[in-house]
């Protein structure tokens, strides 16, 4: 993905540590219920050995019907809302937001890319990825079929993602902030001294840029 490391770093571990808290105090804790001891379960066959090499990075393959959408907008861009919000209000160009994503190929669902508590600028990403994450609501789940003109085109990206490749993306909006907001957490960070809140990243930046 094309994001702006240090900016996009802080704001992930800023609101993905709020969300995690909110969630925990949330939580409702349940007794567990008394079970009778369950019967020695009998043991599996052993598996016959395999030499195979796992391929690296080990990443799945989407089921052809996780790979679908039901709307189309008017760019072309496919969309499926797979968990809905109450929330009204969307994401703006401008804006940076936290996702949890996973990016596989329309054609036979070999994942490419997976991240969690990613944060990025909504514009600092493939048109239909930036096009979908406008439509979102916080707090909701998405899936976008994303065709090649509206991703990698002709040029492909890497070597997982050919040339005219129509891609997919599940797509789950944790939070999004206006850039103003980014900047207020970046000088509360500062004010604090924490690390990477000068303007520099607190770690160095990957050596290869994630996609979308």
């Amino acid at each position: 993905m094309m994001t702006a490391p240090s900016r996009a770093a802080r704001f992930a571990t800023l609101v993905s540590s709020a969300v995690l808290a909110a969630s925990a105090l949330a939580a409702p804790v349940a007794a567990a219920p008394v079970k009778r001891a369950a019967a020695p379960a009998a043991r599996p066959a052993a598996a016959a050995l395999s030499t195979a090499i796992l391929p690296v990075p080990l990443m799945p393959v989407v089921p052809a019907g996780q790979r679908q959408c039901s709307a189309k907008t008017a760019s072309g861009l496919g969309t499926l809302t797979l968990k809905p919000s109450a929330d009204a209000a969307h994401p703006a160009k401008g804006d940076y937001v936290l996702v949890n994503y996973i990016g596989y190929l329309a054609a036979d669902g070999r994942v490419f890319d997976q991240n969690t508590a990613a944060a990025f600028p909504v514009e600092g990403v493939i048109p239909g990825f930036s096009e979908g994450l406008q439509l979102m609501a916080k707090g909701s789940t998405w899936r976008f079929c994303v065709p090649a003109t509206l991703g990698y085109g002709a040029q492909g990206a890497g070597e997982t993602i050919p040339a005219n490749a129509d891609l997919v993306f599940q797509v789950e909006l944790v939070d999004y902030k206006t850039a103003a907001d980014v900047e207020k957490m970046r000088a509360a960070a500062a004010a604090a001294g924490q690390p990477g809140a000068d303007g520099q990243p607190a770690t160095p930046a990957p050596a290869t840029t994630p996609k979308p």
